[in-house]
């Protein structure tokens, strides 16, 4: 699987092109389908620009950009400020308009109760694993486990999580995201690309935008992956 990741907590003032309404994040994540992505991760926005987990905004973020893909999966984060528990309940009243998976980083303190309350609205669990943790007794609904690792950890990282038998996304950020991606293709681990993990392509310059990184990573994907 090929993810994109759209725009994360990063500011309008990073990157001229980064998607924060519920339009720009459509309108990417259908030019980012063209290129072969099957799951687009969102950090959904208020209307002053802060990641959010409130009901409506989810909602309205998730059936605008679920009309521009149909059939894609749809991940958001739940690394937000708030009771995060009490806005995750809210969402069972939503419909279509939960998204597929959310996120839980297992660093946090309370990322078991963050897992059950996604389980009990029926969204998919994705545990984002970023340092040691015991993992033994996986929550119900997990259904993947992301690593965000740098080139120093992921080796490290991926001998905790790969026993678990789920299937691992891998992935880095900023310095790390081109290399930890190349080293996760060639272990044929799901890959993400996109402006909330690099702004820049891997000559350094900076991309135009997301479907140009994904442009990059499919490329990189196809060649990086045993034949």
């Amino acid at each position: 699987m090929l993810q994109a990741c759209l725009n994360g907590s990063r500011t309008a003032e990073e990157h001229p092109a980064l998607p924060l309404t519920a339009e720009r994040l459509a309108e990417d994540a259908a030019d980012v389908a063209a290129l072969g992505v099957t799951s687009v991760h969102l950090h959904p926005r208020d209307v002053i620009g802060a990641p959010t987990l409130a009901g409506p905004e989810i909602a309205g973020t998730i059936a605008t950009v679920r009309a521009a893909v149909p059939g894609i999966e749809i991940c958001v984060s739940t690394d937000v400020p708030g009771s995060r528990t009490t806005l995750i309940a809210s969402w069972a009243a939503l419909a279509a308009g939960r998204p597929d998976i959310a996120s839980v980083h297992t660093q946090e303190p309370c990322w078991r109760e963050l897992a059950r309350a996604l389980r009990q609205v029926n969204v998919g669990v994705e545990l984002v694993v970023e340092e040691p943790v015991e993992l033994r007794e996986l929550p119900a609904g997990t259904s993947r486990i992301t690593v965000r690792a740098t080139a120093r950890t992921a080796e490290s990282l991926l001998e905790r999580v790969e026993p678990l038998g789920l299937p691992i996304l891998l992935h880095g950020r900023d310095d790390d995201a081109w290399v930890v991606f190349d080293y996760a293709a060639r272990l044929e681990h799901h890959v993400r690309m996109g402006l909330e993990d690099t702004l820049r392509m891997p000559d350094g310059r900076t991309a135009r935008n997301n479907a140009e990184l994904i442009a990059m990573a499919r490329r990189n994907q196809k060649t990086k992956a045993p034949s």
